[in-house]
């Protein structure tokens, strides 16, 4: 063995080592930095709690000032100096405000559980008409959390109108559409003259002038977008059209209020046009293209294998339509005359559209395309954002 060859190896050798203990050190290195970023996250979890201890100090003051929980303007400005903040020290805003939206939330979820234990009226008694309902039961509970006394008439205590009516401050009418100016035209002799009387229905223009024909004292008619399934009403939008008296009513108005809901003001005959498109149009284009589905028997299973991220947000707007009552849905989509007719447009528009398919081809369906963009406008900006970020949560979830 020459000197050249041991020194070769000796060197091979003092380099393994020597690799060795660059790669010992940087695994010390890594184990010290992941025992640091373990302590930091204990650090956030202990500063979420103190948060949070300050946070049911605001709540108790503010059940002794009866203020309601969502201050909106706060909370923008509080996210708009964490943004500043996550600039100045190399963060990116964007994922700064989405960690502080979410605190927010949990907060005033937190508040909202505590606040819905305040009635704004104590001791008032409150009828539910369909009581005993989903959207009945519901409202009951939270009338009933807050201090009210709840009463129930379903269709088996009508020979107990009278008693159950007696002394009431609010009468809630929460039956089905088809069903709900049959009652009221049946309730509203039974009330005493100062009760409110409201009904809960997605329609508001027939319920509205029902009401006011049955009953001369004060009378509102609120529309909550939100099912029996919510858990909290944090800012879950409630609309209110206004019948008579609103003064009176407006009691009922706070306490939706303080519950975290937010409450509007549309007239009956605005709100029905609205609801005809948000509601009528849009649940019936979902049950058409469900049942166009069916119809084709597509395998769900294997368009959700191989499916874009935006596909399974719409298909499960359509399983959400099918995982519901059909007699839900029925009566919203069917609801009045006048949203059938909106319906029967739709359909014919629908036929118009065909007829680019086979008369227009391309050319045709590009300029009709760009006509439809334009009236969207701005909007369709807005609604790239929106999805954008809805499609992000929908990848970090599946």
């Amino acid at each position: 063995m020459t000197e050249d060859t041991c020194s070769g190896r000796l060197d091979r050798t003092n380099s393994t080592e020597s690799s060795g203990a660059v790669k010992q050190d940087r695994w010390a290195n890594l184990d010290a930095l992941r025992r640091e970023i373990d302590a930091i996250d204990v650090q956030i979890v202990n500063l979420l709690a103190q948060r949070h201890d300050r946070v049911q100090q605001v709540v108790s003051i503010k059940k002794s000032m009866g203020l309601p929980v969502w201050h909106p303007a706060r909370e923008e400005d509080l996210v708009s100096q964490r943004r500043a903040q996550a600039a100045r020290v190399g963060l990116d805003p964007a994922f700064v405000e989405e960690i502080y939206r979410c605190v927010l939330r949990q907060s005033r979820v937190r508040q909202t559980s505590h606040v819905a234990r305040v009635a704004v009226r104590p001791g008032y008694k409150v009828l539910i008409v369909g009581g005993r309902g989903r959207m009945g039961e519901y409202f009951g509970r939270w009338f009933r959390d807050a201090g009210y006394e709840v009463r129930v008439l379903e269709v088996e205590d009508w020979p107990r109108v009278d008693e159950l009516c007696m002394g009431i401050q609010l009468a809630l009418v929460s039956v089905p559409i088809d069903r709900t100016m049959d009652v009221i035209k049946k309730l509203g002799p039974h009330l005493p003259p100062d009760c409110v009387l409201a009904d809960i229905t997605s329609l508001k223009r027939g319920p509205v002038a029902a009401m006011l024909e049955a009953h001369k004292g004060p009378v509102v008619g609120l529309h909550p977008l939100f099912g029996p399934s919510t858990t909290v009403m944090d800012q879950q939008i409630v609309v209110s059209s206004p019948g008579r008296d609103p003064a009176a009513c407006q009691w009922v108005l706070d306490q939706f209020s303080v519950w975290g809901n937010i409450v509007l003001t549309l007239e009956a005959q605005e709100h029905d046009e609205l609801m005809d498109i948000m509601q009528g149009v849009r649940h019936f284009a979902t049950f058409a293209f469900g049942r166009f589905l069916a119809e084709r028997n597509i395998s769900l299973s294997k368009t959700l294998e191989f499916c874009s991220p935006i596909y399974r947000l719409e298909l499960a707007m359509v399983g959400r339509l099918f995982a519901q009552d059909a007699r839900l849905y029925a009566g919203i989509i069917l609801a009045s005359q006048q949203r059938r007719d909106l319906l029967r447009e739709f359909v014919s528009s629908l036929e118009r559209s065909r007829k680019i398919l086979e008369e227009g081809g391309m050319e045709a369906f590009c300029t009709e395309f760009e006509r439809v963009a334009d009236w969207f406008g701005t909007f369709c900006e807005q609604a790239m954002r929106e999805s954008s970020f809805l499609i992000d949560k929908l990848v970090e979830r599946f």
